[in-house]
């Protein structure tokens, strides 16, 4: 397992970031604000989403669409090899996902108000 893993942080209303954190569910946990919860993407099993599994019961800002839900808050892209454990993402889907998730994806307020969760 790698001690640190090289992720892409995606908060509500800002440009997704990227940061080397410790590989350890706490450290996880902090940076989603709570029990984790694993997404994954339509067109990618490389990599994987961890979010706040409550995040929409607690309220927190829609974040983005991902195509079949909507992520609450805070969340994280991981590498996913299948292997059970998250991995650092490759320079490629650093640069893929900071333009996939980047100003267009940001769920605008007004649309918030049409959606019902």
């Amino acid at each position: 397992m790698q001690r640190n893993i090289r992720v892409l942080v995606v908060e509500p209303y800002t440009e997704p970031r990227e940061e080397i954190i410790p590989n350890r569910l706490s450290d996880k946990q902090k940076l989603v604000g709570g029990l984790i919860e694993y997404a994954y993407l339509n067109n990618d099993d490389e990599v994987a989403i961890i979010c706040n599994e409550d995040g929409k019961n607690l309220g927190l800002p829609l974040n983005r669409d991902i195509g079949y839900d909507i992520i609450s808050g805070t969340f994280l892209i991981v590498g996913d090899n299948d292997s059970g454990e998250d991995r650092s993402l490759t320079d490629e889907q650093v640069n893929y996902y900071k333009e996939f998730f980047g100003k267009e994806s940001f769920i605008e307020n007004d649309l918030k108000n049409e959606i019902d969760l």
